[in-house]
């Protein structure tokens, strides 16, 4: 697959994303819609998953360990074709499997239960650690957050995968600068972190989280090394793509009102239209 066409994966990701929030009048829009192109790079090029057996032994483990961004997960297993894409507008309805934090059991692709915030980066670890000591070749990627690193455990894990020189485990931050409470560096300061990983024994990589050949990349220098873990610091805008929505901490944990997502739904397939004509003019 060409550049374009992860770039036209991702925009459909983020129509599915906030057609998903409009519905449910409930839920995260500003990580969801960053993450959209490393989603889409990750499942659609990269891991080896399989929609049809997502229990294959052979698989590649993806984790999110800060689960709140279960909607660009949804949308993006659902496009992959884990599950019928009509379940999406059942997002956080009562009954559905499509809760606001994902649990693992009923949705195929789902790997790891998510909400308390950090636990995702250790359930990663422990399974490459589980994974190496079987003699498997299968990589785990967790996708986790920058906010989340003011939590103790994200570091406990960070020295738990050094120690054992975890080189099949993938962390992918996005690195978007924000949590529910305000701008990270107000909250609680985690700068420098790419050189706190690096103290820490990791092999470290900082991308624009939206420039398809860095993701590409990266997830490939990330495979290559295999003596260290790989923390991939992405450099995000929160609610990419929808200029009302991005760079605005408010929007990390709430839903778009039906006007707002019909104005966010124009922009978006405005933007899917151009990147068509760039594409292919």
């Amino acid at each position: 697959m060409k550049d374009k066409e992860f770039a036209l994966i991702a925009n459909d990701l983020r129509q599915d994303i906030v057609r998903m929030l409009v519905e449910a009048k409930s839920g995260h829009t500003a990580g969801p819609l960053g993450m959209a192109d490393i989603f889409a790079v990750l499942y659609f090029a990269h891991a080896r998953v399989d929609p049809a057996k997502p229990a294959w032994e052979g698989r590649d483990y993806i984790l999110v360990s800060n689960g709140h961004i279960c909607p660009v997960w949804y949308a993006t297993l659902a496009r992959k074709g884990f599950f019928p894409a009509d379940q999406l507008m059942s997002f956080r309805k009562i009954n559905s499997l499509l809760q606001g934090h994902p649990h693992v059991g009923p949705i195929p692709g789902v790997e790891n239960s998510g909400g308390p915030l950090a636990q995702g980066l250790s359930q990663a670890a422990g399974v490459a650690l589980a994974l190496r000591i079987d003699k498997r070749p299968n990589r785990v990627y967790c996708i986790c957050s920058d906010g989340e690193h003011d939590e103790g455990q994200a570091w406990e894990a960070a020295l738990f995968a050094a120690f054992h020189r975890l080189g099949n485990l993938s962390l992918i931050m996005d690195r978007n600068n924000i949590q529910i409470d305000g701008p990270t560096d107000r909250v609680m300061g985690l700068e420098p972190l790419a050189d706190k990983y690096r103290a820490f024994g990791w092999h470290v990589v900082e991308i624009d989280g939206h420039d398809i050949g860095e993701i590409r990349n990266a997830l490939r220098k990330a495979d290559e090394e295999t003596e260290r873990p790989t923390m991939i610091i992405a450099k995000t805008v929160p609610g990419k793509g929808v200029r009302e929505f991005e760079n605005n901490y408010e929007w990390h944990g709430k839903p778009p009102s039906a006007e707002q997502g019909a104005r966010a739904l124009l922009e978006l397939q405005e933007e899917r239209e151009r990147i068509g004509r760039r594409w292919f003019s």
